[in-house]
């Protein structure tokens, strides 16, 4: 039987939403990040990092800036091609993997992988939601770091809205959001216009949503000896002031 395709395995789509979906304030917001999970997971030079759904090496080269060791992997080769110009820049190296999480496998263990910008949740079932943490846990040493960044339900409830329109890279985007079942996904749909020669595309998609206690035990599940929860990569509580959920595990 022929395996169905997702769409966040569409290289199309990558090169038409990347540089709306990785504008210029995430890259500022990059190396805050870096820094941070260095403290977090006590990384120093030479430490190993992967990071698994690395896209266009926002926090990948960081990494790589302060020292570390770092392996990215993503599905999408226009996004390596992507990290590897920004580390050609940066003139940095960084192991460059094509691979697909629900399947990667490496001999060699990372005292931290991460998983950053709501990179997670948009597989068609749990289960592969469930190897993809399986796959990460397998990759961490042992009393080594997985940190998870990603939109909640709790963060989607509260922050929900119908759409919004906003410029961005030289074209409008228009954007649609609605509840899947009982908030058991977000369904998003973006929009995009070019400004210049009035070319319209668009794409739906819809992201599966975890509560923070949901996932906290699937990376019990999945190998992980802890995990805790928190509303930024500052340990702020995870309460009704947060603006997103980190989940900071221990193997």
């Amino acid at each position: 039987m022929i395996k169905k395709s997702e769409w966040f395995e569409s290289e199309e789509f990558w090169k038409n939403y990347g540089p709306i979906m990785f504008d210029s304030t995430h890259w500022a917001e990059a190396p805050g990040i870096a820094e941070a999970i260095c403290k977090i997971a006590g990384l120093k030079k030479g430490s190993s990092v992967l990071d698994a759904g690395c896209g266009p090496g926002r926090v990948s080269v960081e990494f790589a800036l302060l020292g570390c060791d770092v392996t990215g992997v993503d599905l999408i080769q226009a996004e390596l091609d992507a990290a590897k110009e920004t580390c050609d820049d940066e003139n940095v190296k960084i192991n460059l993997v094509k691979a697909d999480l629900r399947e990667y496998s490496t001999d060699k263990k990372f005292d931290c992988a991460v998983n950053l910008y709501t990179s997670f949740g948009y597989c068609d079932s749990i289960e592969d939601d469930l190897k993809i943490l399986k796959n990460i846990a397998a990759a961490v040493k042992d009393d080594g770091f997985f940190v998870m960044e990603c939109t909640s339900r709790e963060i989607a409830v509260q922050y929900f809205t119908e759409g919004e329109w906003f410029e961005r890279a030289g074209k409008t985007v228009l954007t649609e959001f609605g509840v899947v079942g009982a908030w058991e996904g977000l369904r998003s749909k973006w929009i995009l216009i070019d400004n210049q020669t009035g070319r319209r595309i668009e794409h739906e998609f819809v992201q599966r949503l975890y509560s923070a206690v949901e996932l906290k035990r699937m990376m019990i599940a999945a190998g992980f000896k802890s995990a805790e929860i928190y509303g930024d990569f500052n340990f702020s509580p995870y309460n009704q002031n947060a603006k997103t959920m980190v989940i900071v595990a221990r193997k």
